[in-house]
């Protein structure tokens, strides 16, 4: 796939990929919201034990059940299987907003950028500023943003957002093996070091809707840390 040319990416079509895991509260919901932006719609579930994936099958979504490894496995396993250009990945759980969807494909169908993250940064975000963990893990966010930016000298305000839209080619180039919401960042600072562009939009995060969150601060961040560290090193 032709990278460079403008006109090649104008009509694009988009694949949209849901990772879940026990998210029956919001599915439906989401669903609902992001199916007037995919040309195709697809539902990663990683071994859901409620009514997830039962909810999507009624709803005449693909469903595609994943090793359980992760939302690492399912973002790896969407850009495998996606049918299209350009794949965006969204929450389940309703933080974010669908009809924001459009900004995020703008800049690579402009071939301004080959990846865009909603940025909680500029968008604002009910999440971040919740209780202390939330600021723990604002705080965490801002610090590898500030390392990402000062390494690659480039200007990102949110590495880490999991909604995003990606080219499809660029994003199985990067050989991505994070299991864990560390795929995030991994895929980023991949990108980089490949040269493709990276970019943000402002999006705002909402307060999940239901359901609890899979990320517990107090457990991931060394994972966090350790992911940043490994490719300092292999970058020096």
């Amino acid at each position: 796939m032709d990278l460079t040319v403008k006109d090649s990416r104008i009509n694009w079509k988009v694949t949209v990929i849901v990772p879940t895991l026990d998210e029956e509260e919001t599915i439906a919901e989401v669903l609902e919201q992001v199916k007037p932006y995919a040309d195709e719609l697809i539902v990663i579930d990683g071994k859901s034990e409620d009514r997830t994936k039962l909810i999507a099958n009624e709803a005449g979504v693909k469903v595609v059940t994943d090793n359980g490894m992760g939302k690492g496995s399912a973002i790896r396993l969407g850009l495998q299987i996606a049918s299209n250009p350009i794949v965006v990945f969204i929450d389940a759980d309703g933080s974010h907003e669908a009809s924001d969807i459009p900004k995020l494909l703008a800049p690579i169908r402009q071939n301004q950028a080959d990846i865009v993250i909603g940025s909680r940064m500029t968008g604002g975000s009910d999440e971040l500023f919740y209780d202390a963990a939330e600021l723990i893990r604002l705080t965490g966010s801002m610090l590898i943003n500030l390392t990402i930016n000062y390494r690659w000298n480039v200007r990102l305000s949110d590495t880490q957002n999991g909604y995003r839209a990606v080219v499809r080619d660029a994003g199985l180039a990067l050989n991505m093996v994070e299991n864990s919401t560390t795929i995030e960042q991994e895929m980023v600072m991949k990108a980089l070091t490949c040269g493709y562009r990276v970019a943000n939009v402002p999006s705002h995060e909402y307060r999940r809707k239901g359901g609890k969150s899979k990320v517990i601060v107090s457990k991931v961040w060394v994972k966090y840390l350790l992911n940043v560290i490994r490719h300092l090193v292999r970058q020096t």
